[in-house]
């Protein structure tokens, strides 16, 4: 219906804003403008798509609340549909690094909350990653940091966003220097 239109117009302009004008602030609110129209008409995988990526850029410009609230609410929503249950565990990764950059202990818990929450994210690479991190951290082990992302790295592409996430996490690890 119109409210699908009015949502396309939305990303068109956020697009516009992403890439052409570099004013990512206004390419949020376009994006989430998008999503609210979306939910209107029910539409629950596109108001996700835009959600996403209100949630990576809260992220980038280290607006973490919100992008952790984005995240688990797509997490949530993916994994109660059979189309979308294979995104939840990539929502509730980037939550939980999102969480991790604020807080270990809050990354721990949410970590025990997401594995009860959608069982699979347990057996997920993702899962385990963050548990080496998790543990790595807690052991001021720059070097075992370094070398779970590797591990990571090489059966899963590392894209610049998860760099920019991982580096941030790395720096609060004591008397890191800051290289992935």
């Amino acid at each position: 219906g119109r409210f699908t239109i009015a949502a396309r117009h939305h990303i068109t302009i956020a697009e516009v804003y992403e890439s052409e004008l570099l004013d990512i602030e206004k390419a949020i609110a376009h994006y989430e403008q998008a999503a609210d129209y979306y939910k209107g008409e029910d539409s629950k995988s596109s108001a996700s798509k835009c959600l996403v990526k209100v949630g990576f850029y809260c992220a980038q410009l280290e607006q973490y609340q919100k992008a952790i609230e984005i995240y688990e609410q797509c997490g949530t929503n993916s994994m109660d549909d059979p189309l979308m249950k294979h995104n939840a565990k990539e929502y509730f990764f980037k939550a939980a690094l999102c969480h991790f950059i604020v807080d270990e202990l809050n990354a721990k818990l949410a970590l025990q909350k997401y594995e009860e929450m959608f069982p699979a994210f347990s057996d997920s690479r993702e899962c385990k990653l963050l548990k080496k991190l998790l543990e790595a951290h807690e052991e001021h082990n720059s070097e075992a940091f370094t070398e779970a992302v590797k591990e990571y790295d090489s059966l899963s592409r590392i894209d610049q966003w998860l760099t920019t996430m991982l580096l941030r996490i790395k720096k609060t690890i004591q008397g890191d220097e800051g290289d992935l």
